[in-house]
């Protein structure tokens, strides 16, 4: 059983309106901003409101890995709340979803979901399921969320320890607000995922600089009306410009990318 969450509306809405299975990871990394931009009093919020104002017509939702905004410090991460909430204000009809892939005990997970969707306020959170059921239910407990559990990520290490056996028994904890995370990079394992769940969201990465196929990935991981998968792609799409032009190539690479994802839907 699923239940439609407002991550689930908003996915649709923007999925809809935008036709779209993009989703821009604004995984943004100080050194690597375009140089007249590192002046300005906060960079990576500039930065990243100018990505969003050039690709907000053109995706599904935006993911930000908190790893690099974490990097960088406590201004850093006072930048991250700013860009949060811009989209929550400018774009609300978008879903935001926070890379964090957290994992802890119960009364530890209680604390991460807190921050994770009462102080960042977003709409869908990567979580790890390694440690068990009861290690992530803090997260469900948060209906109107969707937490997102990794399933298969897309390094070449993965399947040391993930594998299909992890989703079989994600399944079997009948959580209704679930999304999962397969990387692209194993299009066998999004069928396979696909199958076991066949009405909820599964993200995917790795259709960008990591270069997976783009053709697979959808094929196998669309729902049965060519929808509900979300499909990141960040250094491919923020950083496609590298000095004053950044704005107009993200705008380019995205609207690319659309439209491939799109023609195999």
């Amino acid at each position: 059983m699923t239940i439609k969450t407002k991550f689930q509306e908003k996915l649709d809405k923007a999925t809809k309106k935008n036709n779209s299975l993009l989703c821009v990871g604004l995984d943004t990394d100080l050194e690597k901003l375009p140089q007249h931009l590192k002046a300005e009093k906060e960079p990576i919020f500039t930065f990243n409101k100018s990505i969003i104002n050039a690709t907000a017509d053109v995706v599904c939702a935006y993911k930000l890995n908190i790893a690099f905004y974490e990097a960088y410090g406590l201004d850093s991460l006072k930048q991250l709340k700013k860009t949060i909430e811009y989209l929550h204000f400018s774009f609300g009809h978008i879903p935001i979803i926070l890379d964090a892939k957290r994992a802890d005990v119960p009364n530890t997970a209680k604390m991460y979901a807190k921050a994770m969707f009462e102080y960042w306020d977003a709409d869908a959170v990567t979580i790890l399921p390694f440690l068990g059921k009861d290690s992530v239910e803090p997260f469900f407990e948060y209906k109107d969320k969707s937490p997102i559990i990794i399933i298969k990520t897309s390094n070449k290490d993965a399947s040391t320890f993930e594998n299909i056996h992890t989703a079989e028994e994600v399944k079997k904890w009948m959580f209704p607000n679930i999304a999962l995370f397969v990387g692209a990079t194993d299009p066998e394992a999004l069928k396979n995922v696909r199958t076991l769940f066949p009405k909820s969201p599964i993200l995917t990465a790795g259709i960008g600089a990591q270069g997976a196929s783009i053709e697979k990935a959808v094929t196998a991981g669309i729902d049965k009306n060519g929808n509900n998968l979300i499909c990141n792609s960040s250094r491919e799409i923020i950083y496609a410009g590298k000095d004053a032009d950044f704005v107009e190539k993200a705008c380019q690479k995205a609207c690319e990318m659309r439209n491939i994802i799109n023609s195999y839907r």
